[in-house]
């Protein structure tokens, strides 16, 4: 029950806000369009009934268009004005047709985009340019005159901005009463099902019941399969596995290695080796032995080591003596045998 009323009340503040946006805006461009501010207000007032109607049923984001196309399209902002007065720095807007006039004014009035003056105003791009270049004003050369465009839209915005608070109160008894009266388009509750009592509970078994019984079911299944894993990858941490043509495990402390072992046969040694070739060591060894420098060949090492400056070797081919002897003996000559 607190639902629709919390959307009214969300509703009724969105309108209050929109209105309150473009409240000042629409009450300048309309007394600047005709140059009439009491038939501004009426003008104004129109709009915003004609406007909170329908707008809780419709976007926010259509709000815009929608109000400035109600505000537009009163017979009073198309019609020539008659006896309207402009102040002086805004008397360019007095020789404007109204089309061209309107279309400035919701540039720099409104502060529309030129595709969004276009939809409001019901023109294409194109024929919306051409009216806004109609009102731009011109300087002594015939050429648009950016200065003078940039004063038209100052003097109409201090006009939003300096609003007299007299119409600003206006404004306000103007509003509120126009959204508390916005009712949002509600959509009928779709109708609760009926709730099923406690024979239809215990003969219609639910959905998740049944999933859930699905799932414990896989959980048993695979249950037994993981712990086989399991055991499995424990005993051949353990123990290795005992392939055909693998060693032992090594026993504890012992270095091993796991890698592969390649086994090949090898030819058995107690076969005679077979003889060699006719005539392939023969020739070789014929021209070796004929070779006059064959000896020389043999001592090669030693002429090498002689040539590199070798000591000649000690000659231990006689007995050497078990200990030394003593250094004041005296050497014994032949005269001394004598």
């Amino acid at each position: 029950m607190a639902a629709p009323a919390t959307s009214a009340t969300a509703a009724a503040g969105a309108l209050s806000a929109f209105l309150k946006g473009v409240e000042r805006r629409a009450l300048v461009v309309a007394g600047l369009q005709g140059g009439d501010e009491d038939a501004a207000g009426w003008t104004v007032a129109a709009a915003m009934r004609a406007f909170a109607g329908p707008a809780a049923g419709m976007p926010m984001a259509d709000w815009p268009i929608r109000f400035w196309s109600l505000l537009c399209g009163s017979p009073s902002l198309r019609a020539p004005s008659t006896g309207g007065g402009w102040p002086p720095p805004l008397a360019h807007l007095q020789g404007l047709a109204p089309a061209e006039r309107l279309a400035l004014l919701l540039r720099i009035g409104a502060g529309l985009d030129e595709d969004a003056a276009s939809a409001v105003l019901g023109l294409a791009p194109e024929d919306y340019r051409r009216a806004l270049t109609g009102a731009c004003p011109l300087d002594a050369q015939g050429y648009p005159d950016a200065v003078a465009w940039r004063g038209l839209a100052e003097q109409v915005q201090a006009q939003v901005r300096d609003l007299p608070p007299a119409r600003l109160q206006q404004l306000e008894h103007l509003r509120q009463p126009m959204a508390a009266d916005a009712t949002p388009v509600s959509r009928p509750a779709a109708a609760a099902p009926p709730r099923a009592g406690a024979g239809d509970r215990a003969a219609r078994p639910s959905r998740r019941a049944g999933s859930r019984w699905t799932w414990r079911t896989w959980l048993l299944l695979c249950l037994p399969l993981l712990l086989l894993a399991a055991v499995a990858f424990w005993w051949w941490r353990e123990h290795g596995l005992a392939l055909p043509g693998t060693a032992a495990p090594a026993a504890e402390g012992t270095v091993s290695d796991n890698g592969p072992v390649q086994i090949e046969a090898l030819p058995d040694s107690d076969l005679p080796a077979a003889p060699p070739a006719d005539g392939s060591r023969a020739a070789a060894d014929a021209a070796m032995l004929a070779d006059p420098e064959l000896a020389l060949a043999e001592d090669a090492d030693f002429y090498a080591w002689h040539a590199a400056g070798g000591p000649v070797p000690v000659d231990e081919s006689q007995a050497q003596p078990s200990r030394a002897e003593p250094v004041g003996t005296a050497l014994e000559t032949v005269d001394a045998e004598d």
